[in-house]
């Protein structure tokens, strides 16, 4: 049984790594990300989570794990910027107001798949000018949905959650525990 990380984030790797899962292979899938119309956040982050363990390639007996991080304002879908200009306008849109960060994790043993949603509640604080310039020029809210990432600089941006810290990460670890166990990964097997 080989584990596959169907994710290209670093975090995820350091996250898996916290609870001795090192993945055998890591293949990030390449789909399409785009909400359908209409569609709202919490559906649209494990379908995300779901397509994205569905497009690994593997053999027979490999366990895949997929993820997906949205974060949501109201219900508005708030993914990965594409620019500074585009971050800027997220975290204005989050800055003194409480937010939802969803993540969906999806493992997948041949045609069986077990899922788990999380959903996280956020407040950022009022950012200043001077604020909101110096993290937008720290580059750190590059490839993070949101625009920003609570382990790195902008954890000194929000003052409060209610949920989970490693969800809010990208991994649930909790429930992604949980998930491998179920689909048969031996988690807390003897090393001795």
């Amino acid at each position: 049984m080989r584990f596959i990380l169907g994710s290209g984030s670093p975090r995820r790797r350091d996250l898996l790594a916290q609870i001795g899962v090192v993945a055998d292979d890591i293949r990030p899938p390449e789909i399409d990300e785009t909400p359908a119309k209409g569609e709202l956040p919490r559906p649209y982050c494990a379908r995300m989570a779901r397509e994205k363990a569905w497009a690994v390639t593997v053999e027979e007996g490999d366990i895949v794990l997929a993820a997906d991080t949205t974060v949501a304002l109201g219900r508005r879908i708030l993914g990965k910027p594409e620019s500074a200009a585009e971050a800027a306008e997220f975290l204005l849109a989050l800055s003194g107001r409480r937010h939802r960060v969803i993540t969906a994790v999806a493992v997948r043993l041949g045609d069986r798949i077990w899922e788990r949603d999380v959903v996280t509640a956020v407040r950022m604080k009022r950012l200043s000018d001077e604020e909101l310039n110096g993290y937008l020029a720290s580059n750190d809210w590059q490839g993070k949905a949101g625009g920003y990432g609570i382990q790195g600089a902008a954890g000194a941006l929000i003052p409060w959650i209610s949920g989970s810290f490693t969800a809010v990460v990208g991994l649930p670890l909790t429930e992604t525990a949980g998930l491998l166990q179920a689909a048969g990964y031996p988690l807390w097997k003897d090393t001795s």
